[in-house]
């Protein structure tokens, strides 16, 4: 059931960036809003020298989003992990050693953000979990033509689904998930970020993970499923374009076959059962050690194997990971 609580304004609260806490860890630093605002250089065009949309752009326009469509709700400060530095110097610095640097004279701005922002005034209950609506995003520059004039098409990844207030761990499915948002200007973002919420169903999205929670693998199925993903990598091309596409990694799958038993939420049962919901949760605590510009594609592909496990035990379909 989706919970709906009324607040009396609108409010921006402080949230911690422990990595305890966060949505991604693997390869990033946490930073702030303001800190790239106003902090961080902008890229630019290199034939009209005129700036691309920042990575604080991006930002403030999923905030300016959510006013509009959340207004009585408490919004949480955003969390935004960087990576990939691209460091500088001012031009009267350009003799001297790095370590002689004084701050002003460096420059600073990170080719990949990503960004999560929680209102947890708007919670659904998936098993014992509590989980809270969460919007964000990624931006990276590599992806962008940076030779090119002012008007060019800018990528952009951009989600809406929940948190798992255990883990941190995001749910984000297909319905909520655009992975190749290309525009002109900051207004076309708006309006992208606008229709994905609108046509994004919290309520449709939290009964398909409840059902997770309902069914079941044996361990023998969990470790034909694990055995099966390992498999995949190595697959004749022609064998691989017969399967659903399974875009993580032999680290990831690593580190679900150890929370299998380590895991304090998600582990096996004593008998070795296993719901699917935590298996869906060991996957999606797994791809948080991906890079920023491929987490999302990993959760949202999280969430795809874990239908199609639920079909199968279901007896519905035929799948290759688990017969």
């Amino acid at each position: 059931m989706l919970l709906l609580p009324t607040v009396g304004q609108h409010v921006i609260t402080p949230q911690e960036t422990s990595p305890e806490n966060t949505f991604i860890v693997a390869n990033t630093l946490p930073t702030s809003l303001g800190e790239i605002r106003d902090q961080h250089i902008i890229p630019v065009y290199s034939k009209d020298n005129e700036p691309l949309i920042s990575h604080a752009d991006f930002i403030e326009a999923t905030f300016e989003t959510l006013y509009q469509f959340f207004p009585q709700e408490v919004i949480l400060e955003p969390l935004v992990r960087v990576s990939h530095p691209i460091k500088g110097r001012i031009p009267s610095a350009r003799n001297k050693p790095a370590k002689d640097l004084a701050d002003w004279e460096k420059t600073l701005y990170y080719e990949r953000a990503a960004f999560a922002i929680e209102i947890p005034s708007i919670q659904g209950q998936v098993g014992d979990n509590t989980l809270s609506l969460t919007i964000g995003g990624v931006k990276a520059y590599n992806l962008d033509s940076l030779h090119n004039r002012k008007g060019s098409d800018e990528h952009f990844k951009v989600f809406i689904g929940f948190q798992n207030k255990v883990c941190t761990n995001l749910c984000i499915w297909t319905d909520g998930y655009l992975a190749d948002v290309r525009v002109k200007s900051v207004k076309q973002l708006i309006e992208t970020i606008q229709m994905l919420i609108q046509r994004y169903q919290a309520s449709q999205h939290l009964r398909a993970m409840q059902e997770l929670t309902r069914y079941f693998l044996t361990e023998q199925q969990f470790a034909q499923l694990i055995g099966r993903c390992r498999l995949y990598q190595y697959l004749p091309p022609a064998q691989k374009r017969e399967i659903a596409p399974l875009l993580i990694g032999d680290a990831q799958i690593n580190t679900i076959a150890r929370d299998y038993y380590r895991d304090e939420s998600f582990c096996r049962s004593e008998d070795g059962t296993i719901s699917l919901w935590n298996v869906y949760n060991l996957f999606t605590g797994a791809v948080k050690s991906s890079y920023v510009d491929t987490f999302l594609d990993r959760n949202v592909n999280a969430f795809q194997l874990s239908q199609s496990l639920l079909e199968t035990v279901l007896g519905g379909t035929s799948n290759w990971y688990l017969h």
